[in-house]
């Protein structure tokens, strides 16, 4: 987990469009160059990933921002879902596809946000233009696929306005369908644990279970980690699915204040949860270097140097 303060310089795609963070977050980090999940201090949390995706030929004419720092964007400048529809509906972002830093098949995501309102919304892209779909209902997303048909698949459901049981294969549709069943019928929390662990309930319920990976299906493959956002009281929560220690975060505690250096927690290495640390983890980040998103110039420079490897 990695935080960020407030007025960090950012770049969306080779200074195309550059702003200064207006709100502090604290994210979960892939490769230590794309934020996936987050949650900023005014209580914006943010989630990513899909398999169906098309963002369109990249277009300089328009605002554009790269994969990797696309939900960073809107956790570093609002604080509301209103205002990132409000954005995105009036700017034409379009969103650049990056590569893989494994390696394999370049992602496509869709972004799924929410807010200390209660009000969310998902957001894909389809021939290169953005679909903002908005509503406090959109409280469930899954991989795949695209969400206008998660949603009419879902109203087949018994307990969603159809007739048929609740599915229980790995299909993203079916776990769609299964978490919206399961959410809509949490009895509403008494205290904090009680929402997170309901949520972790429906999350584990819905998630793909361990297995040998489906060739050619990255959506398909099992869950390194599972998080809860609790954007009222700016709570994040991060569970490893390798061990059944919880860790989370009180946003309260962390100084995003200008010229506070980027932290970081290290879950893999040096802080692992599998050697023992559990409970809040507010004060265990450590200045090490600041989180570099993956660039267009770096994706360059990957590039180049597979290539300069496979001919040799």
């Amino acid at each position: 987990m990695d935080t960020a303060a407030r007025h960090l310089e950012r770049d969306g795609v080779n200074g195309a469009l550059t702003w200064t963070s207006k709100y502090g977050s604290v994210v979960a980090g892939a490769f230590d160059m794309i934020s996936v999940h987050g949650l900023n201090e005014a209580g914006l949390a943010g989630h990513v990933w899909l398999a169906e995706s098309d963002y369109g030929t990249p277009d300089s004419s328009r605002t554009q921002l790269g994969q990797a720092v696309w939900m960073q964007y809107f956790l570093d400048n609002f604080a509301t879902v209103d205002e990132v529809a409000a954005w995105v509906q009036s700017t034409d972002v379009q969103v650049v596809q990056m590569i893989d830093p494994t390696g394999g098949k370049p992602p496509a995501i869709h972004l799924a946000l929410g807010d200390a309102t209660g009000d969310s919304c998902i957001i894909e892209y389809r021939e290169g233009k953005p679909k903002v779909f908005h509503s406090r209902d959109y409280v469930v997303m899954t991989n795949s696929p695209t969400y206008d048909k998660q949603l009419e698949l879902a109203k087949m459901i018994t307990g969603l306005g159809g007739d048929q049981p609740i599915p229980g294969s790995t299909l993203a549709s079916d776990r769609f369908a299964r978490a919206s069943c399961y959410v809509s019928r949490l009895e509403r929390p008494k205290t904090e644990l009680q929402a997170v662990a309901g949520m972790f309930s429906v999350i584990r319920n819905a998630a793909q279970p361990f297995r040998a990976p489906d060739p050619g299906k990255p959506e398909a493959s099992q869950p390194l980690w599972q998080t809860v956002s609790d954007p009222t009281n700016k709570w994040y929560v991060f569970a490893s699915t390798t061990c059944p220690n919880v860790v989370w975060v009180e946003l309260d505690q962390i100084d995003f204040t200008e010229g506070t250096p980027q932290l970081k927690l290290d879950l893999v290495d040096e802080l692992a949860i599998q050697h023992g640390i559990a409970g809040d983890v507010s004060d265990k980040f450590e200045d090490k270097g600041n989180f570099n998103f993956l660039t267009m110039a770096m994706e360059k420079q990957l590039l180049d140097a597979a290539d300069t490897k496979a001919a040799e």
